[in-house]
């Protein structure tokens, strides 16, 4: 309705005949949501693409959303930082973002580009180069493997063996997957020959494919091209050659260390400094648009961010230059002040502000003035909007109204027109006066245009809905996919304990060939154990220093006394176990009532937009607390991803229920903090909060708790001291345990007595091993939190060696931008030298100083410092890791990082980027010192999970890492040590289901079978050997029929059609299963014979197995009690054990253990 009433208006008039050529006019007037409405109107009318030059990349992303509500394609371009130092571990999730857009623009997927001024000015590759490295591959098309791997290698793409992220590609046989920039998910293709046969998205987590696609455009992965080494080496030179005198020194000493890597064959990170070097004559994202309409929003407030940005760059490139990292002739990164001033001159332009002000110096064609305002977004009620509609529709204006959903909208329809308006939901309805027109999306916010008789309201945006549909998470594979293991790990073998892995052997036995893993013991033993029986195996995590591990002795008799004390320790711990949570469920809880008004009103105070996670783990609460018996949740959620705002709803409905509720923080500015939330969240409603901790006198304390006995404080946040004696309630209700991972097993032991019968929900964004460990065995309930709230962006981690260059540089960039950053050194004695060495590396910064060797209270002014901005840096050790918010901290340094718990570093790294600012991380450690191990692995997993919600993903690596410590008490550790952390699971799955009365499962590593078939996954097939044991993993956890047809289907998705060893190994694997269900201990071949031990299955038993296969089948009771087969010359002796299996009865299973 806009569209037409925008046409007939003047301004649209005057605009759209200056932009008729080039040159700029400026528009006053508008609201930024009234300006994307009339930028989607011109680009309708006009046709062109749109460029909108927005301050920063939190107004592009606005402006991005808005377009396309209003059926625009529109991305964001943002601004990226150039790796010019060597540091190995960067993510590069700017350059991909800035990579998409431009293959989107190629394949004109894209008509308008939102980009903040430093993202317009800075290099990118031409267009010319970009779309010669582009190219689309539809099914049927034909490409050698050679010519595909050049395309890629010379497209800036990595071969890896397998896709774990964007700009990656492998080739496994007949199997080609890649992950382009522009891609929502990788591609798997799969070939005939030379001709691309089938094509299909694959999801990177399980790497099995999803949807089939038509086609997909393969788009370069660097923003700087330089194809082979050999070629960027000669590219180099050749530049080089060309430079005289001082200059030329310079640069042979910068470019000596990549020189040096390119001869080797290798690509340097920092191949970005190079990027005047291979493209003379540089490109920005102007030229990769066709005429577009060049839209600049804010000039004046543009002006002032260039002024920063360009300080900013100019204090890193002095940097860069006197470490010797970059020098003249290579600094040509940017474009020069006052290019995007003349790009007005030769585009058709648009300078946009929301109020008349002067414009510098700029000649304009025209001067448009466009009254409108801004409306507040609408709140969901419906009342409030029919006030608001009226004297807009008695006024005669055209109404739209956003309600978000589909369905919202269709409600929000029929409440209208039951209050007699007049309503469409047709998105073409023509304008008619006093019309209200209900449409799905949401804008930025709402606008009245009298110019153009119209207005638009839109609902408050509910976080983002994208696009992909989320999978549920299967969180078995979670452990499967990262236990890896490589030659030299310790691993356990059920029966034969602890020993070390070695390797992959292939070996042929009576003319038969097969894979055994060789596992080395005590004393120079070896054993071989068939890939078959891989379930018998798992990974022993050390708890300290692996090679201090005493290895078992095979045979003798201490694995077996070890194995006996694990079983009855995890037995005594089930039992505690069960007893504890059936004490709970029998326990009469209370059942809350359903939600009420001021429930829902509550909720829809919350200031920002939940995410569906959230929603679902607030649903799930509510659920909980419902219930007669009392609930017992852990809550999972990244730092920051609103867990607070799910507790605060359960301690609300709590209130409302009638009950007390207490929420017990690990520190007390944490509680502090708390208490605020709590307090801002529901001041409209009567409810009193108390706070239990130091900030509070003797006097308010005594108040607080004689509210409590009393009843009249509803909600109380505090620290331990919660958990003193004088502490008594009158009727609680709920406890809300925040940061779990920071209490003590005491504590806990402690919260445990004291709340039998009251809710809990435990609040963790790295759950400790220990409960993560809980909730996987099913004994408690868990929610999980993953996606960021809208505004967050990943935080950019850097894992590199100290080097105060790169250190003092990264403090200057956040000082300039205004930002403030955290220091983190962990020793107390010599803070205060390195808080000097920190003034000298940034001078004219304010230096704080917190460790914990301080008073609460000092610890608390500093704390106040921050949030007050009046302390630039902040050096301290750990303890900022259960820290407050402080939105303006988007930096992080930490020293010595490999000396960390791998949550730590995560928890500690979610204290920075908690706003739409970038934020940094970097991970150092010292100079020349070999990592420990755990170590290494600890800050390669830190890398890999830069992205949001992983929280949990660290815990279960950390699991791997660490080893589960103690379950319940502090006893249990030493056991976990002695069987290794999977072995344990096991056993204390079996002891729990055995202490709840259940028939423990028949467990198929209970049987053992070695025949004569053939049985491996040859190299040809599965090349890497990460990928060989994991799929031997896979096939010797097959416990059903749909189990092995799955496995298969994944074989056949990711490596292509199994040789028939494989369908023996799955085949073998199917058999032990039934065949342990039958109560047979172990199968063995003797030349024609099949022998089946049992010492459960009799002659009584076999009856219809004697049946079915006379002259074949006899019972030996000598000596080892069993069945033998015979199989005839030319028979298939699996095929004969398979059916014989078959028809022993099932459900029994042996009782020797």
């Amino acid at each position: 309705m806009f569209y037409e009433n925008f046409l007939k208006t003047s301004e649209y008039k005057k605009l759209s005949l200056a932009l008729s050529g080039a040159g700029a006019c400026a528009l006053f007037g508008l609201p930024a949501a009234g300006r994307a409405l009339v930028y989607a109107a011109l680009h309708r009318s006009l046709g062109r693409p749109l460029c909108i030059v927005t301050p920063g990349e939190a107004e592009a992303t606005r402006f991005a959303a808005d377009l396309n509500t209003l059926g625009v394609a529109a991305a964001v371009f943002p601004a990226r930082d150039y790796l010019l130092r060597p540091i190995e571990g960067a993510n590069r999730e700017y350059e991909y973002r800035r990579l998409a857009v431009l293959g989107d623009l190629a394949g004109g997927r894209l008509t308008a580009v939102c980009v903040p001024s430093e993202g317009l000015t800075q290099f990118t590759t031409p267009r010319a180069d970009f779309l010669a490295n582009t190219r689309t591959l539809h099914s049927g098309d034909l490409l050698t493997r050679e010519e595909i791997t050049a395309l890629l290698l010379g497209a800036g793409y990595v071969r890896r063996d397998r896709v774990e992220g964007p700009g990656q590609f492998s080739i496994r046989g007949d199997i080609l997957d890649l992950f382009a920039p522009d891609m929502d998910k990788p591609a798997r293709l799969e070939f005939w020959g030379d001709e691309i046969d089938t094509m299909h998205s694959f999801d990177l987590a399980t790497q099995r494919r999803d949807e089939p696609l038509t086609k997909i455009h393969v788009s370069p992965a660097r923003e700087v091209l330089f194809g082979a080494p050999e070629e960027a080496a000669a590219a180099l030179r050749a530049y080089l050659k060309k430079q005289r005198g001082k200059k030329r020194t310079a640069m042979e000493a910068v470019m000596a260390p990549d020189l040096a890597q390119l001869d080797a064959g290798l690509l340097p990170p920092s191949m970005d400094k190079y990027l005047a070097v291979r493209y003379p004559a540089p490109a920005t994202l102007l030229d990769h648009l066709d005429d577009p309409l060049l839209l600049i929003e804010e000039p004046a407030s543009i002006r002032e961010a260039d002024r920063a940005t360009a300080y900013r760059r100019n204090e890193e490139l002095r940097g860069l230059f006197e470490d010797g990292a970059l020098c003249a002739g290579l600094d040509k990164l940017y474009a020069e002040p006052g290019w995007l001033h003349a790009q007005a001159g030769r585009c058709r332009t648009v300078l946009a502000e929301n109020f008349a002000r002067s414009l510098p110096d700029q000649p304009l064609k025209e001067l448009i003035n466009a009254t409108a305002h801004s409306l507040p977004a609408w709140g969901g009620e419906v009342s409030a909007l029919v006030d608001d509609l009226r004297p807009m529709t008695g006024r005669g204006l055209c109404v739209t109204v956003l309600a978000g959903t589909e369905r919202a909208a269709a409600g929000l329809a029929q409440d209208l027109r039951a209050k007699g308006f007049a309503v469409t939901t047709d998105p073409s309805a023509p304008a008619a006066k006093g019309q209200v027109q209900v449409l799905p999306g949401h804008l930025s916010a709402g606008c009245e245009l009298p110019f153009a008789n119209y207005a638009v309201l839109s609902a408050r945006a509910f976080g983002q809905n994208s696009a992909q549909k989320r999978k549920p998470k299967r969180m078995k594979d979670a452990l499967n996919s990262l236990t890896d293991i490589t030659p030299g790990d310790l691993v356990v073998h059920q029966n034969h304990g602890i020993g070390r892995y070695a390797g992959i052997q292939r070996m042929e036995v009576q003319g038969v060939t097969k894979d055994y893993l060789r596992i080395e013991y005590d004393k120079k033993d070896v054993l071989y154990v068939p890939v078959t029986q891989l379930d018998l195996l798992s990974r022993y995590t050390a708890p300290g220093d692996s090679d201090k591990v005493k290895l078992s002795r095979l045979g003798g008799g201490e694995w077996t006394k070890t194995r006996k004390r694990v079983r009855a320790a995890t037995e005594a711990m089930a039992k505690e176990l069960i007893e504890l949570y059936a004490r709970r469920k029998q326990a009469h809880g209370y059942a809350f009532p359903p939600d009420d008004t001021w429930q829902g009103d509550f909720e829809q105070r919350f200031a920002y937009d939940e995410t569906p996670d959230q929603l679902t783990a607030a649903a799930e609460i509510k659920q909980d607390m419902e219930q007669p018996w009392p609930m017992d949740r852990l809550v999972c959620g990244d730092v920051g991803v609103g867990k607070t705002e799910v507790a605060l709803r359960a301690a609300f409905k709590c209130v409302m229920g009638g009950k007390q509720c207490a929420i017990l923080a690990p520190t007390t500015i944490l509680a502090w903090q708390h208490f605020n939330t709590a307090m801002a969240r529901m001041e409209a409603f009567p409810i009193r909060i108390g706070l239990l901790s130091r900030y509070r006198s003797a006097r308010e304390q005594k108040e607080t708790l004689r509210g409590l006995r009393d009843g009249t404080v509803d909600i109380v946040v505090g620290t331990h001291r919660l958990l003193s004696d004088d502490v008594k309630f009158r009727d609680l209700g709920l406890v809300i345990i925040d940061e779990e991972q920071r209490f003590g097993v005491k504590h806990k032991e402690k919260l445990k007595e004291a709340f039998v019968g009251v809710d809990v929900l435990t609040l963790s964004a790295t759950p400790i091993p220990r409960t993560l460990n809980m909730a996987l065995s099913g004994i408690r309930d868990m929610s999980t939190i993953e996606q960021p709230p809208t505004e967050r962006q990943p935080v950019e981690t850097y894992v590199l060696e100290y080097d105060e260059g790169i250190v003092s540089e990264a403090i200057r960039k956040e000082l300039a931008r205004g930002g403030q950053v955290y220091y983190l050194h962990n020793r107390v004695e010599t803070i205060e030298e390195c808080a000097a060495r920190v003034g000298k590396m940034a001078p004219g910064a304010r230096v704080g100083i917190a460790h914990g060797k301080m008073t609460e209270e000092q610890i608390s002014t500093v704390w106040q410092q921050l949030l007050d901005d009046e302390i630039d840096v902040l050096v301290c050790t750990t303890l900022i890791e259960t820290g407050v918010d402080v939105r303006n901290c988007n930096t992080l340094i930490i020293e010595n990082a490999d000396r960390m718990g791998l949550s730590q570093l995560y928890q500690i790294r979610g204290r920075v980027g908690r706003s739409a600012r970038k934020a940094y991380a970097y991970f150092t450690f010292q100079r020349d010192k070999v990592l420990t191990e755990i170590a290494a692995k600890r800050l390669s997993a830190i890398r890999e999970f830069t992205a949001f919600g992983s929280g949990f993903r660290i815990a279960m690596r950390d699991l791997q890492i660490r080893g589960a410590g103690s379950m319940l008490g502090h006893s249990q550790s030493g056991h976990m040590e002695a069987v290794g952390y999977d072995l344990y699971v096991k056993m204390l799955g079996q002891a729990i289901a055995a202490a709840r009365g259940e028939a423990p499962e028949p467990d198929k590593s209970d049987c053992l079978v070695d025949i004569t078939v053939d049985a491996f996954l040859p190299e040809t097939y599965i090349p890497d050997a990460a990928g060989r044991i994991e799929a031997y993993k896979r096939i010797a956890a097959i416990e059903t029929a749909e189990d092995a047809e799955d496995v298969l289907d994944e074989l056949i998705d990711r490596y292509g059609d199994p040789p028939k060893s494989v369908q023996g190994l799955v085949d073998v694997s199917l058999v032990r299963v039934t065949a342990a269900r039958a109560g047979i201990a172990e199968i063995v071949q003797r030349g024609a014979d099949l022998l089946l031990y049992s010492d459960v299955v009799g002659p009584a038993q076999i009856g219809p197995l004697l049946e079915a296969m006379p002259n074949r089948v006899r019972y030996q009771a000598i000596g080892r009690p069993g069945i033998a087969l015979r199989v005839y010359t030319g028979e298939n002796p699996l095929t004969i054990l398979r059916d014989a299996v078959a028809l022993l009865p099932q459900g029994k299973r042996t009782q020797a253990q």
